[in-house]
Protein backbone atom coordinates (compact mmCIF):
# COMPACT_ATOMS: atom_id res chain seq x y z
CA UNK A 1 0.00 0.00 0.00
CA UNK A 2 2.88 2.35 0.84
CA UNK A 3 4.48 1.53 -2.48
CA UNK A 4 1.28 2.41 -4.32
CA UNK A 5 1.02 5.73 -2.47
CA UNK A 6 4.62 6.53 -3.33
CA UNK A 7 3.89 5.97 -7.01
CA UNK A 8 0.96 8.38 -7.18
CA UNK A 9 1.32 11.32 -9.60
CA UNK A 10 1.48 13.89 -6.79
CA UNK A 11 4.30 12.03 -5.04
CA UNK A 12 6.26 11.61 -8.26
CA UNK A 13 5.77 15.29 -9.12
CA UNK A 14 6.97 16.34 -5.66
CA UNK A 15 10.07 14.12 -5.91
CA UNK A 16 10.89 15.48 -9.36
CA UNK A 17 10.44 19.04 -8.12
CA UNK A 18 12.77 18.44 -5.15
CA UNK A 19 15.38 16.84 -7.40
CA UNK A 20 15.17 19.74 -9.85
CA UNK A 21 15.56 22.26 -7.03
CA UNK A 22 18.61 20.43 -5.69
CA UNK A 23 20.23 20.30 -9.14
CA UNK A 24 19.50 23.99 -9.73
CA UNK A 25 20.96 24.91 -6.37
CA UNK A 26 24.16 22.99 -7.10
CA UNK A 27 24.48 24.38 -10.62
CA UNK A 28 23.72 28.02 -9.87
CA UNK A 29 25.57 28.29 -6.54
CA UNK A 30 28.52 30.58 -7.31
CA UNK A 31 31.99 29.42 -6.35
CA UNK A 32 33.79 31.53 -3.72
CA UNK A 33 35.86 34.36 -5.14
CA UNK A 34 39.63 34.16 -4.67
CA UNK A 35 41.31 36.25 -2.01
CA UNK A 36 43.49 39.07 -3.40
CA UNK A 37 46.16 41.18 -1.65
CA UNK A 38 45.52 44.86 -0.93
CA UNK A 39 47.16 47.54 1.19
CA UNK A 40 45.21 50.06 3.22
CA UNK A 41 46.23 53.21 5.07
CA UNK A 42 44.54 55.84 7.22
CA UNK A 43 43.83 59.37 5.98
CA UNK A 44 47.15 60.66 7.39
CA UNK A 45 49.14 57.83 5.77
CA UNK A 46 50.73 57.05 9.13
CA UNK A 47 49.49 53.46 9.33
CA UNK A 48 49.79 51.00 6.45
CA UNK A 49 48.53 47.44 6.60
CA UNK A 50 48.36 44.56 4.15
CA UNK A 51 45.32 42.30 3.96
CA UNK A 52 43.50 39.81 1.74
CA UNK A 53 39.92 40.30 0.51
CA UNK A 54 37.62 38.86 -2.15
CA UNK A 55 34.83 41.46 -2.30
CA UNK A 56 34.42 45.15 -1.60
CA UNK A 57 32.35 44.47 1.51
CA UNK A 58 34.97 42.02 2.75
CA UNK A 59 37.68 44.62 2.19
CA UNK A 60 35.71 47.30 4.05
CA UNK A 61 35.15 45.03 7.05
CA UNK A 62 38.77 43.90 7.22
CA UNK A 63 40.09 47.45 6.74
CA UNK A 64 37.85 48.70 9.57
CA UNK A 65 39.01 45.85 11.80
CA UNK A 66 42.71 46.20 10.88
CA UNK A 67 42.87 49.97 11.41
CA UNK A 68 40.69 49.78 14.55
CA UNK A 69 37.99 52.04 13.13
CA UNK A 70 34.27 52.16 13.87
CA UNK A 71 31.26 53.44 11.99
CA UNK A 72 30.86 53.91 8.27
CA UNK A 73 34.04 54.13 6.21
CA UNK A 74 34.79 54.59 2.52
CA UNK A 75 37.68 53.55 0.32
CA UNK A 76 39.55 55.74 -2.17
CA UNK A 77 42.67 55.19 -4.21
CA UNK A 78 45.64 56.48 -2.26
CA UNK A 79 47.36 57.92 -5.34
CA UNK A 80 44.55 60.16 -6.67
CA UNK A 81 41.54 59.87 -4.33
CA UNK A 82 39.22 57.99 -6.72
CA UNK A 83 36.25 56.61 -4.77
CA UNK A 84 35.84 52.82 -4.77
CA UNK A 85 32.14 52.15 -4.21
CA UNK A 86 31.08 49.43 -6.66
CA UNK A 87 32.00 45.76 -6.97
CA UNK A 88 32.69 46.18 -10.69
CA UNK A 89 35.34 48.83 -10.07
CA UNK A 90 36.74 46.83 -7.16
CA UNK A 91 37.29 43.73 -9.30
CA UNK A 92 39.32 45.60 -11.93
CA UNK A 93 41.79 46.89 -9.33
CA UNK A 94 45.23 45.36 -9.54
CA UNK A 95 46.73 43.29 -6.75
CA UNK A 96 48.57 45.23 -4.03
CA UNK A 97 46.60 48.40 -4.82
CA UNK A 98 46.99 50.98 -2.03
CA UNK A 99 43.64 52.22 -0.71
CA UNK A 100 42.94 54.96 1.80
CA UNK A 101 40.24 54.40 4.42
CA UNK A 102 38.22 57.53 5.19
CA UNK A 103 35.79 58.03 8.05
CA UNK A 104 32.94 60.52 8.10
CA UNK A 105 34.26 64.06 7.72
CA UNK A 106 37.69 63.00 6.44
CA UNK A 107 38.90 63.92 2.96
CA UNK A 108 41.63 62.67 0.69
CA UNK A 109 44.71 64.91 0.42
CA UNK A 110 47.87 64.80 -1.64
CA UNK A 111 50.84 63.01 -0.18
CA UNK A 112 53.26 65.31 1.61
CA UNK A 113 56.22 63.01 1.16
CA UNK A 114 59.39 64.74 0.04
CA UNK A 115 60.88 63.52 -3.22
CA UNK A 116 64.36 64.33 -4.47
CA UNK A 117 65.11 64.60 -8.17
CA UNK A 118 68.53 64.75 -9.72
CA UNK A 119 69.26 66.23 -13.11
CA UNK A 120 72.49 66.78 -15.01
CA UNK A 121 71.15 69.85 -16.80
CA UNK A 122 69.85 71.75 -13.77
CA UNK A 123 66.17 72.70 -13.55
CA UNK A 124 63.61 70.73 -15.51
CA UNK A 125 62.24 72.65 -18.56
CA UNK A 126 58.53 73.39 -18.58
CA UNK A 127 57.86 71.65 -21.91
CA UNK A 128 59.78 68.50 -21.01
CA UNK A 129 58.16 65.11 -20.44
CA UNK A 130 59.00 62.44 -17.92
CA UNK A 131 60.71 59.38 -19.38
CA UNK A 132 60.44 57.15 -16.34
CA UNK A 133 59.12 57.44 -12.81
CA UNK A 134 60.06 54.82 -10.22
CA UNK A 135 58.50 54.48 -6.78
CA UNK A 136 59.52 52.26 -3.86
CA UNK A 137 57.02 51.13 -1.24
CA UNK A 138 57.93 49.10 1.85
CA UNK A 139 55.07 47.34 3.66
CA UNK A 140 54.24 44.34 5.82
CA UNK A 141 51.59 41.74 5.03
CA UNK A 142 51.89 40.21 8.49
CA UNK A 143 52.88 42.07 11.69
CA UNK A 144 55.09 39.10 12.60
CA UNK A 145 57.20 39.46 9.46
CA UNK A 146 60.83 40.12 10.30
CA UNK A 147 61.44 42.44 7.36
CA UNK A 148 59.03 44.50 5.30
CA UNK A 149 58.18 43.52 1.74
CA UNK A 150 59.26 45.80 -1.09
CA UNK A 151 57.14 46.89 -4.05
CA UNK A 152 58.83 48.68 -6.97
CA UNK A 153 56.62 50.42 -9.54
CA UNK A 154 57.89 52.04 -12.73
CA UNK A 155 56.02 54.15 -15.28
CA UNK A 156 57.57 54.90 -18.68
CA UNK A 157 56.49 57.93 -20.71
CA UNK A 158 53.33 58.07 -18.60
CA UNK A 159 51.80 55.21 -20.61
CA UNK A 160 53.48 51.93 -19.78
CA UNK A 161 53.76 50.73 -16.22
CA UNK A 162 55.21 47.69 -14.53
CA UNK A 163 55.67 46.60 -10.94
CA UNK A 164 57.73 44.04 -9.08
CA UNK A 165 56.89 42.75 -5.62
CA UNK A 166 59.54 41.27 -3.31
CA UNK A 167 57.93 39.48 -0.40
CA UNK A 168 60.12 38.86 2.63
CA UNK A 169 59.76 35.88 4.91
CA UNK A 170 58.73 35.64 8.54
CA UNK A 171 61.27 35.10 11.35
CA UNK A 172 60.85 31.31 11.43
CA UNK A 173 61.39 30.95 7.70
CA UNK A 174 64.38 33.32 7.77
CA UNK A 175 65.92 31.35 10.66
CA UNK A 176 65.27 28.08 8.81
CA UNK A 177 67.02 29.39 5.69
CA UNK A 178 69.99 30.63 7.75
CA UNK A 179 70.34 27.25 9.46
CA UNK A 180 70.11 25.47 6.11
CA UNK A 181 72.91 27.63 4.66
CA UNK A 182 75.03 27.20 7.82
CA UNK A 183 74.54 23.42 7.65
CA UNK A 184 75.67 23.34 4.02
CA UNK A 185 78.76 25.45 4.83
CA UNK A 186 79.69 23.25 7.81
CA UNK A 187 79.21 20.15 5.67
CA UNK A 188 81.58 21.53 3.04
CA UNK A 189 84.16 22.59 5.65
CA UNK A 190 83.98 19.11 7.16
CA UNK A 191 84.82 17.53 3.80
CA UNK A 192 87.77 19.91 3.39
CA UNK A 193 89.12 19.14 6.87
CA UNK A 194 88.72 15.40 6.32
CA UNK A 195 90.65 15.58 3.04
CA UNK A 196 93.39 17.69 4.66
CA UNK A 197 93.65 15.22 7.56
CA UNK A 198 94.13 12.28 5.17
CA UNK A 199 96.75 14.18 3.21
CA UNK A 200 98.71 15.11 6.38
CA UNK A 201 98.58 11.53 7.67
CA UNK A 202 99.84 10.21 4.34
CA UNK A 203 102.62 12.81 4.40
CA UNK A 204 103.70 11.78 7.90
CA UNK A 205 103.62 8.06 7.04
CA UNK A 206 105.86 8.52 4.02
CA UNK A 207 108.20 10.92 5.86
CA UNK A 208 109.72 8.09 7.93
CA UNK A 209 111.21 6.51 4.81
CA UNK A 210 113.08 9.64 3.74
CA UNK A 211 116.07 9.13 6.10
CA UNK A 212 119.54 8.18 4.74
CA UNK A 213 119.89 4.51 4.02
CA UNK A 214 123.13 2.89 5.26
CA UNK A 215 124.24 -0.25 3.51
CA UNK A 216 126.59 -2.51 5.50
CA UNK A 217 128.80 -4.82 3.50
CA UNK A 218 130.59 -7.70 5.14
CA UNK A 219 134.13 -8.29 3.96
CA UNK A 220 135.93 -11.58 4.45
CA UNK A 221 139.64 -11.74 4.80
Amino acid sequence: MDLINALTPSSLLKSASNAGSEISRRVWTPSPLPQRPFRVCDHKRNIRKGLMASTLEDLLNKARETLLLSGLVSLVLEEDGTLVETEEFFHILEDNTVLMVLQKGQKWTHSKSISHSFSLSGDKPRNSKDIARITFDVYKLNPRDLFGSLNISATFYGLYSMSCDFKCLGPKKVLREILRVASAIMHGVGHILLGASNYIRRFLDTGDNWGPQVQITNYRY
